[in-house]
């Protein structure tokens, strides 16, 4: 049943790595002190990890040592794409693309009805993610216009083939950006959108509850810190973010991330607690310019977020980087000035 909210392997050889599609810098000369803003912390420099346009850049690692990434491929991004794309790489420096695991002519079913917009035909995913668990790879998803769903791998690979993991093969709830948080017990959660939660039944073929929002106390109600297109009733300040929202759990303390046009910019936002379902803390700005990303740690256990760029004062723009973050006294996620994974290059 679709919950509403409230108001292969990888494709044929000659289908290539996704292009560059996106204007825009490959990487930024400023220092990082440019970066900061009074309030907020200041990042690294950051550079792409592959020149390839991809938007909501979320990155694992398997059971088999290696890391996974996926995105949001063009050519129009937000309009039409193909499908899944997927990345490995053993050290975060080097991927090797392993094509499109899931398209929607090869592997589509209800996923390739287009819908319109504003005049505009739309039939693109949205923020694929990559999760493994129960031995297996699960993708959780979104299809413009017509919601969220999870794919699993028939094959325990990461390349697939990929099948709807939910019955019906319907969407498994409206709205946008899904992904999956897996509790210390072992019970998959679905989360999604603005911060909706709601418990997976134990072979992931459909919700086990009605979903719940997760909310922020006290609410951030200056409107400056909110997107500027979508104004917010008042009982709805209290979300981590609009879109692009995230979980995870580190000792005992859960953090709900999420995106969020603070001051126009595209900022990744926090909230912490010590419940599942919160109340969740007042939010803050964790890394900023690296709204909708993920967090995951490295084989040596150090913790690193995603980027992919998307306010002009970001340090890339449109393509998947990632940043050292630490958290500090307070338990708070605060990004590393120091430690990329690479050789930074040579300015001209």
């Amino acid at each position: 049943m679709l919950i509403t909210l409230p108001a292969a392997m990888s494709v044929a050889a000659e289908a290539g790595e996704p292009a560059l599609t996106t204007p825009g810098k490959p990487y930024s000369t400023k220092s990082v002190w440019e970066y900061s803003n009074v309030g907020e912390p200041p990042i690294p420099p950051v550079e792409p990890l592959i020149e390839v346009g991809l938007r909501d850049t979320a990155v694992t690692r398997g059971a088999d040592g290696n890391y996974y990434m996926t995105g949001t491929i063009g050519p129009d991004f937000m309009t039409a794409n193909e499908g899944i794309p997927l990345w490995r790489s053993p050290d975060l420096k080097n991927w090797e693309y392993l094509g499109l695991v899931w398209t929607f002519e090869r592997d589509g079913t209800w996923q390739k009805e287009w819908t319109v917009k504003n005049g505009v035909r739309r039939r693109a995913v949205w923020a694929p993610e990559i999760h493994h668990l129960r031995g297996t790879f699960f993708i959780t998803y979104s299809i413009t216009g017509l919601g969220t769903g999870i794919l699993r791998s028939t094959t325990g690979r990461p390349e697939g083939p990929y099948v709807s993991a939910h019955t019906p093969d319907a969407p498994l709830t409206s709205g946008i950006d899904a992904s999956l948080f897996v509790e210390d017990d072992g019970a998959v959660y679905f989360v999604f959108g603005s911060g909706y939660l709601a418990r997976l039944k134990d072979d992931l073929s459909a919700l086990a509850e009605d979903p719940v929002r997760l909310r922020c106390t006290p609410a951030d109600t200056d409107i400056e810190h909110h997107h500027p297109a979508r104004p917010c009733r008042m009982d709805q300040f209290d979300h981590v973010g609009y879109e692009g929202v995230f979980l995870f759990k580190r000792n005992g303390r859960y953090y709900l991330s999420g995106a969020e046009r603070y001051y126009e910019r595209y900022h990744c936002m926090t909230a912490e607690s010590t419940t599942l379902r919160g109340p969740y803390s007042a939010r803050y700005v964790s890394v900023p310019h690296a709204g909708h990303n993920t967090f995951f740690q490295d084989h040596e256990g150090r913790w690193w977020s995603t980027m992919f760029g998307n306010d002009p004062q970001a340090p890339i723009q449109k393509r998947p980087g990632i940043l050292p973050v630490k958290f500090d006294a307070n338990g708070h996620i605060v990004p590393v000035v120091a430690g990329q994974p690479w050789t930074p290059r040579k300015r001209s």
